[in-house]
């Protein structure tokens, strides 16, 4: 569908600049772009890394980090949005302080559970405050890179506490960009390279 809206659209460039951890919407876009022959570069923004204090277990999808959490019960703030809260049920000896922006589908949750339905950014202050009223054991984390949602990483390590952290997924492409600037110094030299304005250009 997206190789025939780019036919359509007459497009001849993309800029994948979706979310870290939208892998599916990613890989479509590599196939589209590969189906109809285009440039494409894919706007991944660097993962965070771990500092001095820092106590991260790192595993690489949200089941991997319901079983790190291991099995003594913990209060356990989860941050990681609400689609794949539902991975957490096997552990459902823990608490869970589950932030989202959406609410979970209530099929998804753990057995306990207590639902934050706020959308950042967030202050360190704020998270340090937040942690420390909900008893949190460890926090739960994409690693998105964003620095909107970094005062919660810096929280957890000002208040010692363990992070596990989910990598970011690999995403195919031919160029990979890590901010806006380079995604347009991109679409510009394809511009000069086709002696175009880029009035005359489809993104």
């Amino acid at each position: 569908g997206l190789a025939d809206w780019l036919a359509t659209e007459r497009i001849e460039a993309i800029v994948d600049a979706t979310h870290p951890f939208a892998a599916r919407i990613s890989a479509n876009a590599v196939d589209a772009a590969r189906r109809a022959a285009l440039p494409l570069a894919t706007l991944l923004r660097p993962p965070w890394e771990e500092h001095e204090g820092d106590i991260w277990t790192r595993v690489g999808n949200a089941e991997a980090a319901a079983a790190a959490l291991g099995d003594a019960p913990k209060r356990v703030f989860l941050t990681i949005g609400r689609q794949e809260v539902g991975a957490f049920r096997q552990a459902p000896q823990h608490a869970y302080v589950i932030r989202a922006i959406d609410p979970p589908e209530d099929n998804d949750l753990p057995p306990s559970s207590e639902i934050i339905l706020r959308r950042g950014p967030f202050t360190e202050r704020d998270e340090i405050a937040l942690m420390r009223a909900r008893a949190i054991d460890v926090l739960v984390a994409k690693n998105s890179g964003a620095d909107a949602t970094y005062a919660k990483i810096a929280a957890a390590r000002e208040l010692g506490l363990p992070v596990v952290m989910i990598d970011q997924p690999h995403k195919p492409s031919a160029t990979i960009v890590t901010d806006i600037e380079a995604a347009c110094a991109w679409l510009n030299a394809l511009v000069e390279a086709h002696s175009a304005t880029p009035s005359e250009r489809g993104v």
